[in-house]
């Protein structure tokens, strides 16, 4: 996956720092992260789900609100309104790229600040929240003792996450005037609701509140034992799986459609990435799918390998010929399964010349219905005529030109 940093203009003019992480292949749809309160843009949560969308296609940008993490600007002056202006900002670096967000995802205050920014981004059609209070004032119950001391001084450090944060006064009374009824209500965007039942930070009940409030479309998943921060890896592969699936109903993720010159009749293979071995594989004006090798062996798992190519050509055209056969005759046969894989072998083992290796493909084929013993031989005979099948016995030629 590879990461872009980046900077842009937050809402006061202060330098903000962020990161673009990347597909391997192509950019399907660009998503938005906001991160929890007072937290950075590299909390493990972020970077996992991060990774996880990326691999799924879409591009993800996660920034440090001002004040927080590696931006400028100091985060006593902030509030909640500024935090929504800065996510705002940063939809506007993503469609200077060209890049304008479809999908906002928000985790605890973050989630607060995504549900009041979405009407307000054109581009986007989704939103997550991720341990989202339905209330923004939820913030300052974290601050306890502290708000006299606020208020009277105007400023004073807080203990959040085991570490001093400077609040301002300006903050506790913006953030506790905010609600956001009127904006969920009005949403008109996807909604995705994560919150984990036990959540000691954010109770579930903020959840419920959001999803009541929201109109359809709106989906709420809970995420079993997680914590607030979603600090098990576990839990933020689950939740990133979650938002991945989720976003195929709602964002186009389909591959990117073959070059208008790609003809009927012929397969064309592109260089993905250069610094691996993803490929692009484009079969006539319609099929598109990706090729790659393991991790392993430096590649990106994100398709199959070109022997993987090989032996469910095998094992497809085997299973087309069997059943165009079956269904010709008129006989019971359900389902057709067949399994195959591909090694090299001794030459002498596999009935070759010996001195050398043979390419062995080793076919175990399932097949269900009320049929009889004669038909189920006769149907592993026709196995062996189909095309693939003799093409891969017979000695094929092939012919290359450079151009």
């Amino acid at each position: 996956m590879p990461t872009e940093r980046i900077t842009f203009s937050g809402h006061s003019g202060e330098t903000l720092a962020a990161r673009l992480d990347l597909p391997d292949g192509p950019v399907l749809a660009t998503a938005l992260f906001a991160h929890c309160f007072t937290c950075s843009k590299d909390i493990p949560a972020a970077r996992r789900i991060s990774a996880r969308l990326a691999g799924a296609g879409i591009a993800i940008l996660r920034f440090d609100f001002t004040g927080l993490g590696h931006s400028g600007g100091e985060f006593e002056n902030t509030t909640f309104r500024t935090n929504i202006d800065d996510l705002l900002e940063a939809a506007k670096a993503l469609e200077a790229r060209g890049m304008g967000p479809q999908m906002l995802i928000g985790h605890s205050p973050g989630g607060a600040a995504v549900l009041g920014a979405a009407r307000q981004i054109e581009s986007v059609r989704a939103v997550v929240t991720i341990g989202a209070p339905f209330d923004p004032g939820h913030v300052t119950h974290n601050f306890g003792g502290a708000l006299e001391d606020i208020a009277a001084k105007g400023a004073s450090e807080v203990m959040l996450g085991g570490r001093p944060i400077r609040i301002g006064q300006n903050f506790v009374e913006n953030v506790k005037a905010e609600h956001l009824e009127g904006e969920i209500a009005n949403l008109k965007r996807a909604l995705l609701v994560l919150h984990a039942p036990r959540d000691a930070t954010v109770g579930i009940e903020n959840a419920s509140a959001i999803f009541r409030t929201a109109k359809h479309p709106k989906s709420f998943v809970t995420l079993d034992n997680a914590d607030h921060l979603i600090s098990a890896p576990e839990d933020a592969e689950y939740a990133a799986e979650l938002i991945a699936t989720w976003a195929t109903r709602y964002l186009d993720l389909r591959p990117p459609a073959p070059p208008p010159d790609t003809p009927e009749g012929i397969v064309r293979v592109r260089e993905a990435d250069p610094n691996g071995f993803l490929q692009d594989v484009n079969a006539g004006p319609k099929h598109h799918v990706f090729a790659d090798e393991p991790e392993a062996y430096g590649g990106t798992d994100r398709g199959l390998t070109p022997y993987g190519f090989l032996t469910a050509g095998l094992g497809a055209c085997t299973s087309m010929t069997i059943r165009m056969y079956a269904r010709r005759k008129g006989w019971p046969l359900t389902q057709v399964q067949v399994d195959v894989s591909h090694d090299k072998v001794h030459a002498q083992d596999a009935g070759h010349q010996p001195g050398g290796k043979a390419d062995t493909f080793r076919r175990v084929i399932t097949l269900d219905g009320d049929l009889s013993e004669e038909q189920r031989q006769k149907l592993l005979e026709i196995a062996d005529r189909c095309p693939v099948h003799r093409t891969l016995e017979s000695s094929a030629l092939i012919k290359t030109q450079l151009v």
